[in-house]
């Protein structure tokens, strides 16, 4: 390593960069364990709150060092992503909507950041061409928000997010970790205090406290999940196709902020809040021809598609019975059909009870009949 580099310049300079590499915010961590971390993951696990989605080696996530040979810091970036949509298409009678949420609504930021985490790569290795660099976007080993606080980049919020001073918490988070000496950044010291808006306004109490996330309730995970959900989980979800930002729309430091200039991340108005009964047969090709450049096409149609019916169910609109008597006479997938059986027994009247007498008939699922029989009864708080 040259030793007569002046780190702290280096890390100005990269710094003074951010804005032509498409990076709104850089900052630096130390590589050393995260310690604290490491403790809150092991209560975490302890009370059954992960999602499982998480990287299951606690060590992998909180020791840069099994990561990458002698880490000496960590570079952290964010973008900002828009949180309004301009002129959305209204949800009617007829013509119900669904809603994908906000970090969804563009390209894939995954493939998105790791663009930008290149370009910064490329950039440091014009200057210190020994440089060495991991780079991760969600999907790697370590805490995305525990390096973006180390590196002061925001503060983990009572919501669980990283919260910026510049663009609140809608912002994707990245990090390579590296064998650069880049002195760290200090922490941002701001803090949500004594505000439990997000904590109170959680649909299904999944924010149990500050910073505490029980991610088997929380609605932004359930719509990942493919299995049958409950009632009550069901009747929370709303519209909702992929994710939930109530905790985030109700924090008054995203008040006003909406960012426009990364032009990969604008949404298709058409695309993330879509009319409900087309997406109930939509096959897998136009699916990814549709979804496939988004993050919200990472678990496939299925948990879409299950949610559009959970909505059309809550929506209670009888225009729907037609499409969700197609999906419980003949989609292939028994947890659709249950979905589906659930949906008809919200919306009620002759013609959804119908449909599912006549299901009942040629149903030789148990999990199906099960929900027909506890739709044509009302007794859906078993599911």
């Amino acid at each position: 390593m040259d030793s007569s580099m002046d780190w702290n310049q280096l890390k100005a300079d990269m710094k003074a960069a951010a804005a032509e590499l498409g990076i709104d915010k850089i900052g630096v961590a130390s590589a050393a364990p995260f310690t604290e971390l490491r403790e809150r993951l092991e209560r975490h696990r302890e009370l059954g709150y992960e999602s499982g989605f998480e990287e299951p080696d606690l060590a992998k996530r909180t020791e840069p060092e099994l990561l990458f040979e002698d880490p000496q810091s960590i570079i952290a970036i964010a973008i900002a992503y828009p949180s309004k949509l301009q002129d959305p298409p209204k949800s009617e009678p007829g013509a119900r909507r669904g809603i994908i949420s906000r970090s969804a609504w563009g390209e894939d930021y995954h493939s998105v950041l790791r663009e930008r985490l290149r370009r910064l790569e490329a950039w440091l290795l014009e200057r210190v061409p020994e440089g060495r660099f991991l780079s991760m976007v969600d999907t790697g080993a370590l805490s995305d928000r525990a390096v973006a606080e180390r590196a002061g980049i925001g503060w983990i919020g009572s919501n669980c997010s990283i919260i910026t001073p510049e663009w609140g918490s809608w912002v994707y988070l990245g990090e390579m970790i590296t064998n650069l000496p880049i002195p760290p950044d200090a922490p941002v010291t701001e803090s949500c205090g004594s505000c439990t808006a997000c904590i109170d306004a959680c649909p299904t109490d999944a924010l149990i406290g500050p910073g505490q996330l029980n991610s088997q309730r929380c609605i932004s995970y359930v719509t990942q999940t493919k299995g049958v959900v409950t009632d009550e989980l069901m009747r929370k979800i709303g519209n909702r196709l992929y994710g939930c930002d109530t905790c985030q729309v109700v924090c008054p430091e995203n008040k006003g902020k909406h960012a426009t200039h990364q032009p990969e991340l604008a949404p298709d108005n058409e695309k993330v809040k879509p009319l409900l009964v087309p997406l109930l047969a939509m096959g897998n090709r136009e699916f990814k021809e549709r979804y496939g450049a988004s993050s919200s096409a990472w678990r496939g149609r299925k948990p879409i598609q299950r949610n559009a019916v959970i909505a059309l169910g809550n929506f209670k609109d009888a225009s729907a019975v037609p499409a969700l008597a197609d999906v419980l006479r003949g989609d292939p997938r028994f947890e659709l059909r249950a979905t589906a059986a659930w949906s008809l027994g919200r919306i009620g009247g002759a013609a959804a009870f119908d449909e599912l007498r006549a299901a009942r008939g040629r149903e030789r699922d148990e999990a199906v009949i099960e929900a027909i029989d506890r739709a044509l009864t009302g007794d859906t708080a078993s599911i």
